[in-house]
């Protein structure tokens, strides 16, 4: 065996183990987005219209997909921000604490009625993280399914090259067969 096959022996290896981790990638990544959608269409969401002027693209359709995900989880921040008089969780948290720190028993009905609202905006903050824990996943099967695809292509670049006759090797049988 010449020193050329050889040295060449190597690269169909990596090749070849390059493709079956594109292979595994793929279907790795596609296994993922289907447990992805299965558990999204398993809650029976529906997204929501933004508001009743502007209800969004994506309203009344079943949340089953990474666009679904982040329309409803848009349309959820929206009507949160409706409920709190446009203020965030956080914000509605500064007021109450101010309130408190007046100290007077006016403003009790107030303070509740914030708190109860700060718990809305809380809940569709949780709701939204976990939508968007969704859409992110969504993209990481993508990336890992892409990069499989890259894995095979490499590949088979390899593998290519590795059976491939070189210039050199190509040479050296012209002066064989002529000598």
């Amino acid at each position: 065996m010449s020193a050329a096959v050889k040295a060449r022996k190597p690269v169909a290896i990596i090749g070849i183990l390059s493709m079956i981790a594109g292979l595994v990638l793929i279907i790795a990544g596609g296994v993922v987005w289907g447990v992805i959608t299965s558990q999204l269409k398993a809650e029976e969401i529906t997204v929501s219209a933004v508001t009743e002027e502007n209800p969004g693209a994506l309203a009344g359709k079943p949340v089953a997909g990474p666009f679904t995900a982040f329309a409803q989880a848009n349309a959820i921040n929206e009507h949160a921000l409706a409920g709190s008089g446009g203020l965030t969780y956080a914000e509605l948290g500064a007021k109450v604490t101010e309130l408190k720190a007046a100290g007077t028993d006016a403003n009790a009905e107030e303070i509740e009625e914030l708190t109860a609202q700060r718990a809305t905006v809380m809940n569709g903050s949780f709701l939204r993280a976990s939508l968007f824990t969704s859409v992110v996943s969504y993209g990481v099967s993508a990336l890992v399914m892409g990069l499989g695809v890259m894995f095979i292509l490499i590949g088979w670049s390899l593998r290519e090259l590795s059976v491939t006759k070189t210039a050199v090797k190509v040479a050296e049988e012209k002066v064989a067969v002529n000598a």
